[in-house]
């Protein structure tokens, strides 16, 4: 058991990916409407998604993402398999047809082998190993085997006594087919595609899981999941079935193949038996999701070691068989229009999917508080920002908190400087969001759609000494109440005594 977890302690450092974390999406085609490659490559840029994957090798949406810069995955779809499987010219010739005919104007970065072959196509499955080693081979013969990866990606329901994740393992019963396809993503610098829903793992269990557990919500330690084994704590289904790939891996001694999960979401609607398909709980789960890869957490067994992950999905696809809830994964309808706005901070532009252009610049979450105090006191006054709004009796003075009153600050600033990315940093305390803060009588100024540049104003440095009566006022008063407070400690402490 201890070299077990020296191990997996040891493939930390081989499971690093080289680049920073990425959020993309998946895009499927079961809509009655489906928006024009070009309309979708439009959506995609206004939304900055930079990775997108496809459920199959469509020429018309390949040739729409080329000259993009989007990284793109496509898809041998299942039903194509048994021909490739079965053929390695079939196999050239799909990688000619739509990789070697699209590279590099569409910037193609890897082929999904099928999707959930194991689960869902059983009879299918001898030929999938075959399928994927030719695919790689036309890749290999076309010298595009480097900067095309090959997987398949693998629903997370093959990982059996997934928590404890240090207990987990893969189906026995699959290892013929499992063990040559990891063997092949060891030596060929893949990562392993898994698909985890924890909207799926919350219905099926029963009332076991709590549903904050499945989306991503703060728990306080003692209603966190415990590996028994590791003593690690579980804050979410996400990250124990990440871990539990990563164990099932380690299981069969493969301890260097990085995770991509290449489904995840949440439905925003479901039938009367599907009562927490809901607005609300999808917009929780793919914010705190996007909001989690990006902070590079990672997972407790490999913390800062962020888990790139792909939405399901971007449109509603209402042609769906099945539950309701399976036609309302999106981000968005056919049109375009967002199903709900996330509430996002740290992301920067990515996924701030409200098209009508209301963003805010706010705290960031976790920065340090002196820090923020330091910026709001230059916000106040050297970046000659109207801060009269927080004094006291007028209407943003409650809350009566440094976080508070810096969002105010930090957003006013922001609109005055047009809502350029740079105007929202104050050395990196700051960042851009679509929530809008208002709250009661205090109204942010992008929530009134004010977005006007002051055409000759010079934003000044935060390094600038110059003053003005709102920032000194406030900043007097700060410092009055602080004092008041230490004043009042120090009484206290001298009556105990």
């Amino acid at each position: 058991m201890a070299l077990h977890f020296l191990l997996l302690l040891f493939a930390v450092s081989l499971v690093a990916a080289d680049e920073d974390p990425f959020i993309g999406v998946n895009i499927g085609t079961e809509l009655s409407d489906m928006p024009h490659p070009t309309q979708v490559v439009a959506l995609l840029k206004a939304q900055h998604i930079s990775h997108v994957r496809l459920y199959d090798a469509d020429q018309a949406m390949l040739i729409a993402l080329a000259k993009t810069g989007i990284q793109v995955v496509i898809t041998v779809p299942n039903e194509e398999l048994l021909a490739i499987g079965q053929s390695n010219a079939s196999a050239a010739n799909w990688v000619s047809r739509n990789v070697v005919a699209h590279y590099p104007a569409t910037n193609i970065t890897g082929i999904c082998v099928g999707s959930e072959v194991l689960t869902a196509l059983p009879n299918v499955a001898k030929v999938l190993v075959n399928a994927i080693k030719y695919i790689h081979s036309a890749l290999v013969a076309s010298n595009l085997d480097r900067q095309v990866k090959v997987s398949t990606p693998l629903s997370s329901s093959i990982i059996l006594d997934s928590f404890p994740p240090s207990q987990a393992f893969f189906n026995r019963s699959l290892n013929s087919v499992l063990v040559p396809i990891l063997d092949f993503l060891q030596s060929t610098d893949s990562y392993l595609m898994l698909n985890i829903y924890p909207y799926y793992d919350y219905m099926q269990s029963n009332g076991v899981i709590p549903l904050d557990y499945a989306l991503f919500k703060p728990l306080p330690p003692n209603k966190e999941a415990v590996d028994s084994n590791t003593l690690l704590h579980y804050s979410n289904v996400f990250d124990a079935m990440v871990d539990a790939a990563y164990f099932a891996m380690a299981f069969l001694n493969y301890t260097n193949i990085p995770v991509v999960v290449t489904e995840s979401g949440w439905p925003s609607k479901g039938a009367s038996n599907e009562p927490d398909a809901t607005i609300d709980n999808a917009n929780n789960y793919n914010s705190n999701l996007i909001k989690h890869v990006f902070n590079k957490t990672g997972t407790p067994k490999h913390p800062g070691i962020a888990v790139s992950t792909y939405i399901y999905e971007l449109y509603n696809e209402d042609m769906k068989s099945g539950p309701l809830s399976e036609k309302n994964w999106g981000l968005f309808d056919a049109n375009g229009v967002p199903i709900y706005i996330l509430h996002l901070t740290g992301s920067g532009a990515v996924l701030a999917n409200d098209t009508s252009n209301q963003t805010f610049c706010v705290a960031k979450d976790g920065a340090d508080p002196k820090m923020i105090q330091a910026a709001l006191d230059w916000a106040c006054g050297p970046g000659k920002v109207e801060c009269s709004p927080l004094l006291q009796g007028q209407p943003c003075y409650e809350p009566d908190n440094v976080i508070a009153h810096a969002n105010y600050a930090f957003d006013s600033y922001y609109n005055k400087m047009g809502k350029t990315p740079d105007a929202c940093d104050f050395k990196g305390v700051a960042t851009i969001t679509t929530s809008d803060p208002s709250h009661g009588s205090c109204i942010y100024p992008g929530s009134l759609g004010k977005n006007s540049t002051f055409g000759n104003f010079t934003a000044p440095s935060m390094n600038s000494s110059s003053d003005s009566s709102a920032y000194n006022i406030h900043s007097y008063e700060l410092r009055i109440r602080s004092l008041l407070m230490m004043t009042g400690f120090l009484l206290l402490g001298l009556i105990l005594l």
